[in-house]
């Protein structure tokens, strides 16, 4: 399949000759370092709101059968 992309034109003056640039470029400046990402422990998993209702879930379920063995047999 044959490249069918146009690319743009550079800009010309009139007389046909290539139009100088009116400015130089600005210099952008770099962007400010950034600290490396500090290492995630156990404690990051548990801030997981699916994790944590998880537990949830089965904590109510321990504590429900718990609290049936105690009190009713």
């Amino acid at each position: 399949m044959p490249n069918t992309t146009v690319e743009p034109a550079a800009p010309t003056a009139l007389d046909g000759q290539p139009a100088a640039p009116s400015e130089p470029p600005a210099s952008v400046p770099p962007p400010p370092p950034q600290a490396p990402p500090e290492p995630r422990g156990c404690l990051y998993a548990l801030s997981q709101p699916p994790l944590m209702l998880f537990l949830s879930v089965i904590a109510v379920l321990l504590a429900v059968t718990g609290a049936y063995d105690l009190f009713v047999l």
